[in-house]
């Protein structure tokens, strides 16, 4: 049936399929000769919309009209009314080229009235899903909130607020990834608008406050992202999930699933009445719900141990798990100067540098040695999540919160060049959480809170290509020793493996049940190590494309991995690990010496159990650090003392340190006897 856009019509759902004029009221049923209106599917706001197929494609795919009808509410200012519909077609040209936003199709007048046609989404709305399937689970708020906080930061980006987030206007499409619809309330923010008082819209219940009192804010989605999150959660109306006799939240009695207390704190800080006590953008939420807590700081200071001072219970301590050689570790120092949490560090090739990033916003650089501070680099203007160091010991990239990447000369902190990200169409829209530069020196590659890869030039700055999973959100990346691929971890549990030149998918890796924090490369790039928030260390053969087996031994998520590193030569047998006497037998080129050592080297490490490049080292929210030996797959050493979650580990050249640090502003460093 075709449906009569004249609001006067009594029989307007009453017209057969083919005519292009209403039998009861004459009206013409199509607009601009192509849209047909199929059937009313929603009123509210300004206006009524439609379901249309649109007659002038061959596909005849549908469409939404949206007519401009301000006396379906009862709207006394019609001029006031006239001008938000006006607006609501300037922003959804500007913004409907994102994916999860519905395309602008058309705006025009007809027969005196106002209407604009959009992309028809395929799906479920939150609302009609929740009815459907009970109240959502943390993993499906959490994909919510994975998805939709990005295109909020997108519409925040180009001044505008939605002010009118609630589970009808979020629709799950047939493919999954969800879109952000109906822009009729929204409100373009200048500087002036942000201050001054205006037209009072949303829906009740999940409009925050300050909107209710005309003052909407960028602060003001979250809120209402954050109610809705309450409502799916708990399956209980907005009001009903707030005590105005205690001014206070009470969403948690209402919940019939358990959820983790991150995201408890998470929503709680959403939907803080106070907008100066919530998050202050889309990206602090990303970051608060996908990273681990901050813990407090402690008073910066330089502590070095002696093998007595190691020993006594207050020190970090190692619980051997195996009678190997090297489980016997220890802490030979800690250093203390940092004011946040430690969030990455490397170490130069000659071992002779370690480089920090901290919450604290800056860099700093240690001679690994003797514990000096050699250089603090304060150019970041919020926490600095990675920084990785060139294989030639030349370059420091550095990736942060304030989403750039900036490029330094390691041995005397200079600032070569600054990368901002900011691309919102291409998905990043937040802060860098992870960098990486090909042994080469010619790619640097960058992981943004968007779930985005980004390949740089690191000679020009400018960009080479984008890789992005399709329905999945990368939390890690890493780059194989020959330069040839990118393997990043998502939150879906898989591990995917890119060319590095082309940006082609390569392989997929499955085998985690939830998403993967860390991955890592053996130094000769036949395996893959993953971490994962199931707590589990997954080792991947890349030869063959298949799992080699499961460490199992931490207790809650793994957040970084190292493996010990390999110094090796092409000779007899191919690349192997070389001894003191292998090298110098491989100087002088005497080849049969060398094979020989070889495998006197191969015979003694197999009787000591262990060697260079046999060993990998995990750190986790557990607090711990644990030692595994890559030729049994077992756990031979526990690294304990560190007092809250721990985010980095690197080894140094020679495999003989370890250096890890972690969220109380530590950096430990380890040593095997």
């Amino acid at each position: 049936m075709s449906y009569c856009l004249n609001p006067d019509c009594h029989r307007a759902s009453r017209n057969p399929v083919g005519e292009n004029f209403c039998q009861n009221c004459g009206s013409r049923l199509l607009l601009q000769n192509r849209y047909r209106p199929l059937k009313l599917i929603g009123q509210g706001g300004f206006g009524r919309t439609f379901l249309a197929v649109d007659e002038d494609e061959p596909s005849k795919p549908y469409c939404v009209i949206k007519q401009f009808f301000p006396q379906a509410q009862g709207i006394a200012n019609t001029q006031k009314a006239a001008e938000l519909f006006e607006q609501e077609a300037v922003r959804l040209e500007m913004l409907g080229k994102h994916p999860q936003i519905p395309q602008f199709l058309a705006h025009f007048e007809q027969d005196n009235h106002q209407y604009l046609v959009q992309e028809s989404i395929d799906g479920q709305n939150l609302a009609q899903a929740l009815q459907a399937e009970g109240a959502f689970s943390e993993k499906q708020i959490r994909d919510l909130l994975n998805s939709l906080l990005p295109v909020i930061e997108f519409i925040h980006a180009h001044n505008v607020i939605h002010r009118d987030i609630k589970p009808e206007n979020i629709i799950c499409r047939s493919d999954g990834q969800l879109a952000l619809v109906d822009f009729g309330a929204a409100k373009y923010a200048t500087g002036t608008a942000l201050v001054r008082t205006g037209t009072v819209i949303g829906s009740a219940g999940y409009a925050a406050p300050e909107q209710a009192g005309g003052k909407a804010a960028f602060s003001s989605d979250l809120y209402s992202l954050g109610v809705t999150c309450l409502h799916l959660l708990t399956q209980a109306e907005p009001f009903d999930l707030y005590s105005f006799s205690e001014a206070t939240w009470v969403w948690q009695d209402y919940l019939t699933h358990p959820i983790s207390r991150r995201l408890r704190q998470v929503l709680d800080k959403m939907v803080k009445m106070a907008t100066s006590q919530r998050y202050q953008s889309a990206s602090e939420v990303l970051h608060a719900l996908n990273s681990p807590p901050n813990p407090g700081t402690r008073t910066p200071r330089f502590t070095a141990k002696s093998a007595v001072q190691s020993s006594q219970a207050a020190s970090p301590r190692v619980t051997p798990t195996s009678t190997s050689p090297m489980s016997n570790w220890r802490c030979v120092y800690s250093l203390e100067r940092h004011a946040g949490s430690i969030r990455s560090l490397a170490i130069s090739p000659d071992g002779q540098l370690l480089v920090s990033g901290s919450d604290d916003k800056t860099i700093k650089l240690w001679h690994l040695v003797t514990g000096e501070e050699l250089f603090t680099l304060k150019a970041h203007t919020k926490a600095v999540y990675s920084v990785a160091i060139s294989a030639d010991g030349e370059i420091l990239a550095s990736g942060s919160d304030d989403k750039t990447i900036k490029i330094w000369q390691l041995k005397t902190g200079r600032q070569l060049g600054t990368i901002t990200l900011g691309n919102w169409l291409s998905g990043d829209s937040g802060c860098v959480y992870s960098v990486a530069i090909s042994p080469n020196r010619e790619v640097l590659a960058s992981l943004s809170s968007g779930g985005t890869i980004k390949l740089w030039n690191l000679n020009t700055g400018r960009e080479i290509r984008t890789i992005k999973a399709r329905n999945s959100w990368v939390q890690a990346v890493a780059i194989s020793p020959d330069g040839q691929i990118v393997a990043s971890g998502s939150d879906d549990g898989t591990i995917l493996l890119w060319s590095l030149r082309t940006g082609k998918l390569l392989h997929t890796f499955k085998g985690h049940s939830s998403w993967i924090q860390s991955v890592a490369f053996s130094p000769d790039g036949q395996r893959l190590a993953s971490g994962g928030e199931d707590a589990t260390i997954k080792l991947w053969d890349l030869r063959i494309r298949r799992e080699l087996g499961t460490f199992k031994g931490h207790t809650q998520s793994v957040y970084a991995l190292a493996f010990s590193p390999v110094r090796s030569v092409r000779g007899v047998g191919g690349d192997r690990t070389k001894t003191p006497l292998q090298e110098l037998a491989f100087s002088k080129g005497d080849r049969t010496t060398e094979a020989i050592l070889f495998m006197l080297g191969d015979q003694f490490q197999r009787k000591q159990g262990l060697g260079v490049g046999k060993m990998l080292a995990s750190s986790s929210d557990d607090r711990t650090i644990r030692l595994w030996d890559l030729n049994t797959g077992q756990e031979f050493c526990t690294l304990r003392g560190h007092p809250s979650w721990i985010h980095a580990v690197a080894f140094t050249p020679d495999g003989q340190t370890l250096v890890s640090g972690c969220g109380d502003s530590i950096i430990n460093i380890w040593q095997c006897d």
